[in-house]
């Protein structure tokens, strides 16, 4: 899995860790940044997908 490196503010780490932990809904932050981002990525797809911009290739690969 390749990694990348991100600058994120102090206040939005702050959150992101009240999620993480043995109290928390995630168990490392890196799953917590995963999570986001596919969440995000699917809104974003179904915000496409209303106004007709998603590419059928791209929708045909997010079935596999």
């Amino acid at each position: 899995m390749p990694k990348i490196s991100v600058e994120i503010p102090g206040e939005l780490l702050d959150d992101l860790d009240g999620h993480v932990g043995d109290d928390g809904k995630f168990v490392n932050r890196s799953d917590a940044v995963r999570a986001s981002v596919r969440k995000t990525l699917d809104l974003l797809d179904e915000i496409d997908a209303r106004h007709d911009r998603l590419d059928p290739a791209d929708d045909e690969a997010s079935d596999e």
